[in-house]
């Protein structure tokens, strides 16, 4: 459990520091297009956004899955977590 306990710690520092430099980067979206650059330039821009959410998107699942397999042990009831788990991957899946 300990471990379980310091690897989410982990996982919400790093979720946290993705989270800033993506509000950053959108921050100098904003400015770009404030400031007339070129579209291309935006998109790619817009493609390194995308990606860094795809990326710590992967970080807040793992995050979940610690935690719901932590909740799993404690209540008993791993059907009822697991449930809970394949909705919050189905929602995500279809938008």
């Amino acid at each position: 459990m300990a471990k379980d306990i310091k690897d989410q710690a982990a996982l919400k520092h790093d979720v946290m520091a993705r989270m800033k430099r993506i509000e950053g980067q959108v921050r100098g979206i904003q400015r770009m297009i404030d400031e007339g650059k070129e579209c291309e330039d935006i998109l790619v821009q817009v493609r390194a956004v995308r990606s860094a959410l795809r990326s710590a998107t992967t970080q807040i699942m793992r995050r979940y899955l610690l935690c719901c397999n932590e909740k799993a042990m404690e209540s008993g009831d791993a059907t009822a977590q697991y449930e809970k788990l394949m909705k919050l991957v189905s929602d995500f899946i279809d938008g």
